[in-house]
């Protein structure tokens, strides 16, 4: 990845933590662990999922490669 690309990929993780955030109660942020899970219970629940759409989607856009047997 191009430091370029570093950067603007950092900006927009900030942007999306900062969104989650908000969506957070304050006491699901208490310890490590808990933060850790609330991460991980909100990166499946909204990012995932959107992530794996736009990469089946590009997928689908390309031309299929046939493999020789």
């Amino acid at each position: 990845m191009t430091p370029e690309k570093a950067k603007e990929l950092k900006a927009y993780l900030q942007a999306i933590a900062a969104i989650l955030y908000e969506e957070t109660l304050p006491e699901k942020l208490n310890t490590l662990e808990e933060i850790e899970q609330t991460v991980r219970q909100k990166v499946l629940k909204h990012v995932s999922p959107e992530i794996g759409v736009f990469l089946s989607e590009r997928l689908q856009g390309q031309p299929s490669v046939e493999q020789d047997n």
